[in-house]
């Protein structure tokens, strides 16, 4: 069976590179038809919480807004 090479990108975290927030952790969702991810306007203290947001009711809700679904 053949795998699906158009599956849409998902969010992921990312070390921040704003340098009014170093050494935090940002949400970065890739659009179609967007070269650069989307940013989302939070900052996350541990890559790990940025993970977790991605999966909670709020950060479905709030990439899924994104997205436009």
């Amino acid at each position: 069976m053949k795998k699906n090479k158009f599956t849409k990108p998902q969010a992921y975290a990312a070390l921040t590179k704003d340098s009014r927030f170093e050494g935090t952790f940002e949400v970065l969702v890739p659009l179609p038809n967007r070269n650069k991810p989307h940013r989302v306007p939070r900052q996350f203290a541990t890559q790990k919480a940025a993970e977790d947001w991605i999966h909670s009711p709020e950060g479905v809700e709030t990439i899924e807004e994104l997205l436009g679904k």
